[in-house]
C-alpha cells in the first residue's frame, strides 16, 4: 500500500506523521436495491470524527471493489490500494462490487433486462445513503475508467459534493469501441462490426451476429449496449457544478491523455492533472506491452505516486475541502 507521509505535510495541513503510519480500519457496507443487496468494503481513516468519504465506481465488465478481474490472471488491487491512499489522507472511501458481480452478484438482473442507468442509479443510491450517514461531512464520486461516465452521471443525479474522473473516456462508448478494434479485426470483421454499432448507437438490436463477434455483439448484451451508448463522457461532465479533477496516465495503453484533455475542455472549471508514468490499473509502468500486461495481474506494483499527489492536490484544496464540509 502506498503511503504518502513524505509530502502529506507539504500538501495536506491536517497531516502528521503518527497520522500516516496508523492504520486504516477496513468494514463491510450494504446498499439495499429493489433487485438485491450491493456489498461494499467502507474504509476509515484512523483516528477520524466526521470527515469527507469517497464513493469509488469501478470499471467496465466484471472488475470487482479491489479493482480486479476474473478476466486477468492474479490481481492487481488498484482501487484496494487507492482507498488506502485516501485514509492516508484523512478521507473515509467506499468501494463495492456493481450489481452481477463478484459478491453483488444476486443483485443482477438478466444480462438482457440490464441497462447502463441501472450502474447510474445504484451509484446515485450510495451517495444518497453515504450523505445521510452522520459519520462523513459530504461525499465525492471518484469513477475508474467506465465509472468515470457513471459518476459523472450519478452526481447530477445525487448530493454529491465533488468529482473524479480517472483514466475516463471523452467520447461515447461506441467510438472508444471502434478505437480500440482499429486494425485487430480481419477486414470482413471490422466491416460487420462497423454496422452493428452503428446499428446499435441508433437504438435497433442486431439478430445476425459472426460467432468471432459474439463475445462484443450477443444478442442478451446488445440492450446494455444501446443504454451505454447514449451517453456522452464530455456533455455529462460538461454539466457538473462541482469541484472536479480529471486524472490520466501517460502511458495508459486503453485510454489516452487526449481524452483527458477533451474532458477537462467540455469542462474548463475542472483541474487536469497527468501522471506520467501511470497506466490503466494506475500503477507505475512503463509502456512496453508486455510490463503492461503483467501489471493487470501484479499486487506487489504499487499505486502510482503521481496520482497519489494528484489527488492529494485536488481534495486538499480551499474549495474542495469546502464543498466535501472538510475542517
Amino acid at each position: 500500500m502506498i503511503r504518502l507521509a513524505l509530502f502529506l505535510a507539504a500538501v495536506v495541513a491536517t497531516a502528521s506523521p503518527s497520522f500516516a503510519a496508523a492504520q486504516a480500519a477496513e468494514q463491510a457496507i450494504d446498499l439495499a436495491t429493489p433487485t438485491g443487496t450491493l456489498r461494499g468494503t467502507l474504509t476509515l481513516p484512523p483516528g477520524a470524527a466526521r470527515v469527507p468519504v469517497v464513493l469509488v465506481i469501478a470499471g467496465s465488465g466484471p472488475t470487482d471493489r479491489d479493482g480486479n478481474t476474473p478476466l486477468a490472471a492474479g490481481r492487481n488491487d488498484s482501487l484496494k490500494m487507492l482507498a488506502a491512499a485516501l485514509a492516508d489522507l484523512g478521507l473515509a472511501s467506499v468501494r463495492y462490487d456493481k450489481r452481477g458481480v463478484a459478491a453483488s452478484s444476486a443483485a443482477a438482473r438478466a444480462e438482457s433486462e440490464l441497462r447502463f442507468d441501472h450502474y447510474v442509479d445504484d451509484a446515485a443510491a450510495w451517495v444518497g445513503q453515504l450523505a445521510r450517514d452522520p459519520r462523513f461531512t459530504g461525499v465525492a464520486v471518484l469513477g475508474h475508467s467506465e465509472g468515470s461516465l457513471i459518476g459523472m452521471l450519478a452526481a447530477q443525479r445525487s448530493p454529491a459534493a465533488a468529482f473524479v474522473s480517472v483514466a475516463g473516456p471523452a467520447t461515447k462508448a461506441a467510438d472508444l469501441l471502434r478505437r480500440q478494434l482499429q486494425g485487430r479485426l480481419p477486414p470482413d470483421l471490422a466491416a460487420r462490426s462497423d454496422e452493428i454499432l452503428g446499428a446499435l448507437e441508433a437504438g435497433r438490436t442486431v439478430d445476425d451476429v459472426p460467432a468471432a463477434l459474439m463475445v462484443l455483439y450477443r444478442p442478451s448484451v446488445q440492450p446494455y449496449l444501446v443504454s451505454w451508448f447514449r451517453h456522452s463522457p464530455a456533455e455529462a461532465i460538461a454539466a457538473l457544478r462541482m469541484p472536479c479533477l480529471v486524472v490520466q496516465g501517460g502511458t495508459d495503453l486503453q485510454v489516452g491523455v487526449a481524452d483527458a484533455r477533451a474532458l477537462q475542455t467540455a469542462n474548463p472549471a475542472c483541474r487536469l492533472e497527468i501522471a506520467d508514468g501511470m497506466n490503466h490499473v494506475l500503477k507505475t509502468v512503463p509502456p512496453d506491452p508486455r510490463e503492461q500486461l503483467a501489471s493487470y495481474g501484479d499486487p506487489a506494483r504499487p499505486l502510482d505516486a503521481g496520482f497519489a499527489q494528484a489527488l492529494a492536490r485536488f481534495l486538499s484544496a480551499p474549495s474542495t475541502r469546502a464543498a466535501l464540509g472538510a475542517r
